[in-house]
């Protein structure tokens, strides 16, 4: 019976796992602590929460197991307050729950939280494992920490923390993603037997440095090395070719994907070839590709096209795309300034107008930037037009001093001022 859950879980297959569950009360079959868990671990991985939590309050005996499957479930929803209250009712002080709520926290996109919990852990004496530092290490490549990123690495050295192939991995993400790719080139080197997780991180982080003929370099000895690419490997290496322009690389790999390793393409590799052939100019054959998908195309798709026609000026095609947008989100600012905009530059002022008028009668609001910098081992996020910061003022204050130095500099390049029209 635990295996038929532990099948529902891998599934995903809420209604067969609740069926089961049925099964199990109606044919008083014992709830023992292993079946408790494997039924808690089912419903978390399926999202109800509620009925996680009703088993788990009705164990009279509570293994680290099922702390530890409630405190993963409350923290990947989001729910870090209670999981915070689990977390520190457990009577047996383990590594293995403070794991899975910072393994939740990532999986959440709340970087932050997942390493104010690692700095908790050492200040509680509790010893960071391997699966820590591969969390944690997941946390500085959302956040771009690299300082942080470089004392794991250093943690991970000083405390004899061997490098495996998930370690490794972990490290040439954060390395990438975090800016330093020579880093990431050097710990890729030294990692025993690479998998493809290991080869794919690297791949998309020369893609992500703009470093496309590399990408493709080892893309192909990965291919010789006999092993086999997946979804994401593709998607570094078509990411590598829009970033470098190289459409007719491009194609091939698209059509490899299918035809070579049977591997059916998804709506990011869609995407990533509409932004390659749309950069490159080619606006009806990107057009055309999204026309015949065989799956439904996302923003993400329309939006590589609409971009792509903004740059090149072609209103037709932009116009097409921007309805597709809006059809999807009517209360997307950034479409409708976007499209304002494209026919302004095409002096088409009443559509522009026009654009901009839908979105006041729709009540839509322009949404405020948003960006983050680390500090010292702090993230920092920034909104426009922010107050809440605490040194708010003295940033507001550098960044006039930072105009006016900019405006004198650029008086004495006899460089226009922001918003002044470019005279031949």
């Amino acid at each position: 019976m635990i295996g038929i859950i532990s099948s529902c879980s891998q599934l995903q297959d809420l209604n067969l796992g609740r069926k089961f569950h049925l099964y199990v009360t109606e044919h008083g079959i014992e709830l023992t602590i292993p079946l408790s868990n494997a039924l808690m671990d089912m419903y978390v991985k399926c999202g109800d929460l509620l009925a996680a939590r009703i088993l788990f309050d009705k164990m009279a005996h509570k293994t680290i197991v099922s702390w530890t499957t409630m405190v993963l479930g409350y923290a990947r929803f989001g729910f870090l307050d209670v999981a915070r209250e689990l977390l520190y009712k457990i009577p047996e002080k383990s590594v293995v729950p403070w794991n899975a709520i910072i393994s939740g926290c990532v999986q959440a996109k709340n970087s932050k939280e997942a390493l104010a919990l690692f700095h908790e852990m050492q200040i509680k004496k509790i010893k960071p494992d391997k699966v820590t530092m591969v969390n944690c290490l997941s946390a500085c490549s959302q956040l771009g920490a690299l300082d942080v990123g470089i004392w794991i690495h250093h943690y991970t050295k000083r405390h004899s923390i061997s490098l495996d192939v998930a370690l490794g991995t972990a490290l040439v993400d954060m390395y990438a993603k975090c800016g330093n790719i020579a880093k990431a080139l050097q710990v890729f080197q030294e990692v025993p037997q690479k998998n493809c997780l290991t080869w794919t991180a690297i791949i998309c982080g020369l893609a992500l440095h703009g470093n496309a003929w590399d990408a493709i370099s080892y893309f192909s000895e990965m291919i010789r090395s006999g092993l086999r690419p997946d979804e994401i490997t593709f998607l570094g290496v078509l990411s590598a070719c829009c970033h470098g322009g190289l459409v007719e690389e491009g194609r091939k790999y698209f059509s490899q994907m299918s035809f070579n390793f049977n591997i059916t393409p998804q709506l990011k590799h869609y995407s990533c070839m509409v932004d390659l052939l749309g950069r490159a100019g080619h606006l009806e054959e990107a057009e055309e590709l999204i026309r015949n998908m065989t799956i439904a195309a996302d923003a993400a798709v329309w939006g590589a096209l609409f971009f792509a026609c903004r740059v090149h000026g072609n209103v037709l095609i932009g116009e097409r795309a921007a309805l597709k947008l809006l059809e999807m989100d009517p209360q997307d600012s950034g479409i409708y300034v976007l499209l304002a905009t494209m026919y302004s530059e095409a002096k088409m002022w009443k559509e522009a107008s026009n654009a901009r008028n839908i979105m006041k009668k729709r009540g839509v609001e322009k949404i405020p930037g948003c960006s983050s910098i680390e500090i010292n081992g702090i993230v920092h996020e920034f909104v426009a037009k922010d107050v809440l910061h605490p040194q708010f003022e003295w940033i507001y204050e550098c960044l006039v001093s930072l105009t006016k130095q900019l405006e004198l500099l650029m008086l004495k390049c006899e460089i226009p001022a922001y918003g002044d029209e470019f005279v031949s």
